[in-house]
């Protein structure tokens, strides 16, 4: 199973055979389609090159004649086959399907999209994330948005974004990849060429920008600037922010804290997953200012806010300010 994105597996030669596109994020499925293809078949031949099938409207003589059918006139030929859960049923298609994962005819790109059912543990699952070129695309969280941003900016429209512009926009559409990627596209044309995004450009474009957002709520605290998280909490409460989402956008953020003081850049870098590594930088300056038992106890009185949060009528936003306002005072009564 291949980690890095379809368009910088392209770019790095991996062309022809099986590609196994699954997951439960629809957005970058389809994206990924359509790189695939794009990346195999030249427009003018499309007609001829690419077939698309639904696995719940074809049946197994079918799928085996067009897997079967040679490119024309052109060097691949591609062949998209959605609904790849419908054919799971069938031991026939399922031993079709692997046949073809295992040992590809030459010339031909295969594409099978699904959505593998959840907590399936079938053979069939397996064999094909091993045996094809497999590319699992789950729903990002919100700390992935920022970066799912950063690198399709580059990636897909060859221009720069800055991390407080990529910030902004997710604070806008949170996990909706379809308007963020319309924003994007909207700013590649806003901003003069290679000249990079920044966060005044998104707002001169017409974007309306929260009054605060998370993530630069999550770097007050990082930077223990504490009265002035505890003076905008109640914004974010006002924008609809859900107390329990921010206890664990707090946790993760707390966690990367503790890995940077416990181990320093490095440790904290090869902790990150590829869609978070543009908050290295962030953290590691915010580090600085904290102690291994400073964040430990951090953690502690929050694990406590959440179970309270869980276990009694207590409201969310009560016990976050009382959580602020506890760290606050300890910081205060350190100095």
């Amino acid at each position: 199973m291949t980690s890095v994105p379809v368009r910088r597996f392209l770019k790095q030669g991996g062309r022809g055979g099986v590609f196994f596109i699954h997951g439960d994020d629809p957005f970058r499925k389809d994206e990924s389609v359509r790189a695939l293809v794009e990346a195999h078949v030249d427009p003018a031949t499309c007609d001829f090159n690419v077939d698309v099938l639904r696995g719940s409207e074809v049946d197994s003589e079918k799928l085996a004649s067009v897997l079967a059918t040679p490119p024309m006139m052109a060097e691949w030929r591609v062949v998209v086959v959605r609904d790849v859960e419908a054919l799971s049923a069938s031991r026939h298609m399922r031993e079709l399907l692997s046949r073809l994962a295992q040992a590809p005819p030459p010339g031909l790109a295969a594409i099978l999209v699904a959505t593998v059912p959840r907590g399936s543990r079938a053979r069939f699952w397996t064999d094909l994330k091993r045996q094809a070129r497999s590319f699992e695309l789950s729903p990002l969280t919100p700390d992935d948005v920022p970066g799912w941003l950063l690198e399709r900016a580059t990636s897909t429209l060859g221009i720069e974004l800055e991390e407080d512009a990529a910030v902004a926009l997710a604070a806008v559409a949170g996990p909706d990849l379809g308007v963020l990627a319309r924003e994007l596209d909207k700013l590649s044309l806003f901003v003069p060429p290679g000249k990079p995004v920044t966060r005044a450009d998104v707002e001169a474009a017409g974007v309306r920008l929260p009054v605060q957002d998370r993530w630069r709520w999550l770097d007050m605290v990082g930077e223990r600037r504490l009265q002035e998280a505890l003076e905008t909490l109640p914004v974010l409460f006002a924008q609809g922010e859900p107390a329990v989402r921010l206890v664990s956008a707090l946790s993760g953020h707390l966690l990367r804290l503790g890995v940077a003081v416990a181990g320093g850049a490095g440790a904290l870098r090869s902790s990150l997953p590829p869609n978070q590594r543009w908050l290295a930088r962030r953290v590691e300056r915010q580090a600085i200012g904290w102690t291994a038992d400073e964040v430990a106890h951090a953690l502690v009185k929050l694990l406590r806010s959440d179970r309270l949060m869980k276990a009694s009528r207590i409201p969310g936003e009560v016990l976050l300010e009382e959580w602020l306002l506890e760290l606050l005072l300890r910081a205060r009564a350190a100095a």
